[in-house]
């Protein structure tokens, strides 16, 4: 989490834990605060977090409204930012379930689903993984080799 954190103050932003009823979380432009629910699991909250990052890195400021297009570049950033290609090719090595590879990673399951959309292809054989400009990787490749 301190890596999260640390990130965060290096946008300008910080974490606020607050009790929230409609969302898992938001960033708040006006505060320059990412805010994620209290309630959540340790997982979800770096996930959350790590999303809502996405919407900072990627200069998104449209305050509540969610746009297809704005939300999916969040949902690769958190993907890319918190699973490590050499981690994932070890935790699918034990079991592809993206359940397990979630707990292992310490992430939650959409966060997996969005990495295996969004961050690997698979050709063939080989995995490949994507920068997230989508530029394909050999990590991933070497580490399932």
């Amino acid at each position: 989490m301190k890596d999260l954190i640390a990130l965060a103050a290096s946008y300008g932003v910080r974490i606020v834990y607050c009790h929230i009823d409609d969302a898992n979380g938001f960033y708040d432009v006006e505060d320059s605060a990412v805010k994620v629910d209290i309630s959540l699991t340790p997982d979800e909250k770096r996930s959350v977090i790590a999303h809502e990052l996405g919407h900072v890195h990627h200069g998104h400021t449209c305050g509540g409204v969610h746009n297809s297009r704005i939300e999916r570049q969040a949902r690769a950033y958190a993907a890319y930012l918190l699973v490590h290609p050499i981690d994932y090719a070890a935790a699918e090595r034990v079991s592809a379930d993206a359940f397990h590879i979630a707990e292992e990673l310490g992430v939650t399951v959409e966060l997996i689903d969005d990495y295996r959309a969004m961050c690997i292809q698979r050709l063939g054989e080989r995995t490949y993984g994507r920068s997230p400009r989508g530029h394909l990787t050999n990590d991933l490749a070497r580490a399932l080799s």
